[in-house]
């Protein structure tokens, strides 16, 4: 028997009998060999890991635009630590844990740099083409065609379904793992965003509302997975009690308010829309200067190259092209 074969027949007896089985996946759009050691779900974490989108994360906006500070979180940061949090919640309820945490590492993939703002930006230039962007949608374009030179990483249904359905705003995902990852999500940036703004100065933990922090107490974390676990053990659906998920809610209004759109932790946001606007004109009528040109690409793949290669920078690439395109050198004597 095969190590693969012998994974997927442990799965078959420990797992939930409401977990995701590597064996029973829906599969790829392309057939594919499969790995003698890793199950389906496996290969698709370690091709996210390995793509130049996750790679790129590094470098782009959690929060606080571009920070130089080491310890503010970025969107790979933020990355790991949904993963670290939907894994814990999934090997606690007999889930899949490797589609959990394939769905938690490409769940961001097709963010924008300035995180939010970016996003919101692009979305507005694109209503003038009767398009939209949304990034968990461009996180599908990145591996299902972007990545290994357009032909996509070839992911299985239930990690694609995830991935696309992570948002709050969209349709639950198919499977228990996509869900967990969905509020995974939601989890680590309540958590990690409080601790930003308190080293940002932003605010203070005497700010936080007293309420609600006496709900969750010290260590949110624990206290909602603990809460997740409890509501959702050996059922069919992931629950969270009334009181917890009322005291996140509020949190989450509370940022909103006081971190989300603080004019102090938002001041360089007012520069990102003359950038990113002036990033895709110049790109979309020179396309020439676009990677990968070739005189054979009518209007509407110029405009989706151009969506695809602004979306793809990082912060720092994108403020270092900005300056490349728009900024004058100095003159220097050729000898």
């Amino acid at each position: 028997m095969l190590i693969r074969e012998m994974l997927e027949e442990r799965e078959k007896k420990i797992l939930s009998p409401y977990a995701s089985l590597s064996s029973k996946t829906k599969g790829r759009k392309r057939k594919e060999k499969e790995c003698i050691l890793r199950t389906a779900f496996q290969r698709d974490r370690d091709k996210i890991i390995h793509s130049k989108a996750f790679r790129r994360l590094k470098h782009k906006t959690q929060v606080f635009i571009s920070p130089i500070e080491d310890h503010y979180r970025t969107r790979l940061t933020h990355t790991l630590e949904v993963s670290q949090i939907a894994r814990t919640i999934s090997r606690a309820l007999g889930l899949n844990e490797d589609l959990t945490e394939a769905i938690a590492l490409g769940h961001d993939l097709g963010h924008t740099p300035f995180g939010h703002c970016g996003e919101d930006v692009l979305n507005e230039i694109l209503k003038h083409y009767h398009r939209h962007f949304k990034h968990n949608e461009q996180s599908i374009r990145v591996v299902e065609v972007l990545e290994k030179g357009g032909k996509g990483l070839n992911l299985c249904f239930e990690t694609l379904d995830g991935i696309k359905h992570h948002p709050q705003k969209e349709a639950m995902p198919k499977t228990l793992e996509g869900i967990v990852t969905r509020i995974s999500d939601r989890i680590a940036y309540l958590r990690h965003d409080i601790e930003d703004a308190v080293r940002a100065n932003i605010i203070k933990k005497k700010d936080l509302p007293k309420k609600e922090m006496k709900i969750l107490g010290e260590n949110i974390l624990d206290t909602i997975i603990f809460d997740i676990v409890k509501e959702s053990q050996n059922r069919s659906e992931i629950k969270m009690s009334k009181e917890i998920k009322g005291a996140m809610d509020s949190l989450y209004d509370f940022l909103y308010e006081r971190v989300y759109t603080n004019i102090t932790a938002k001041r360089e946001e007012v520069k990102i829309p003359t950038l990113i606007r002036l990033l895709f004109r110049h790109f979309l009528y020179n396309p020439k200067n676009l990677p990968f040109y070739s005189k054979k690409w009518k209007n509407e793949e110029i405009l989706q190259r151009t969506i695809d290669f602004i979306a793809g920078m990082t912060d720092r690439y994108a403020i270092n092209k900005f300056k490349e395109v728009f900024t004058p050198s100095e003159w220097r004597d050729s000898y």
